[in-house]
């Protein structure tokens, strides 16, 4: 007799939810094999912003508009907002144009599914 793996029907269900999340929900940016669009950077930001408005982010991240920003640039990316701002994020007033550059073509590299490695310093700033 064959012996086979019994699963508890208890644990049906955290079988199932495990299951759906590792193949079945995309992740924020997938790895289509083409590049992350303007607009579909937008339309992510924008669902980032009204999250973090409506709470879901906590009160940190209505604080003000720098803490807003650097929650919603965690919210559209973690793993480009770990890269790039993680250890020094946006302050208030500061416009950081090289590494909001590094930010984005972290993001379309992730979106063809690239590596990460060398975008942080890959712009002049």
């Amino acid at each position: 007799m064959a012996n086979l793996v019994h699963i508890p029907p208890s644990n049906y269900f955290l079988f199932i939810l495990i299951f759906s999340l590792l193949f079945i929900a995309p992740p924020v940016i997938s790895k289509s094999g083409r590049p992350i669009t303007d607009a579909e950077v937008r339309q992510k930001k924008n669902e980032c912003y009204a999250d973090i408005e409506s709470g879901l982010w906590g009160p940190v991240c209505k604080s003000s508009m720098t803490a807003k920003e650097n929650c919603a640039l965690r919210c559209l990316s973690p793993t480009c907002y770990e890269l790039i701002y993680e250890g020094d994020p946006l302050e208030e007033g500061e416009k950081d144009l090289g590494r909001s550059q590094e930010y984005k073509y972290c993001m379309y590299k992730a979106s063809l599914g690239e590596s990460l490695e060398g975008i942080r310093g890959a712009f002049e700033y």
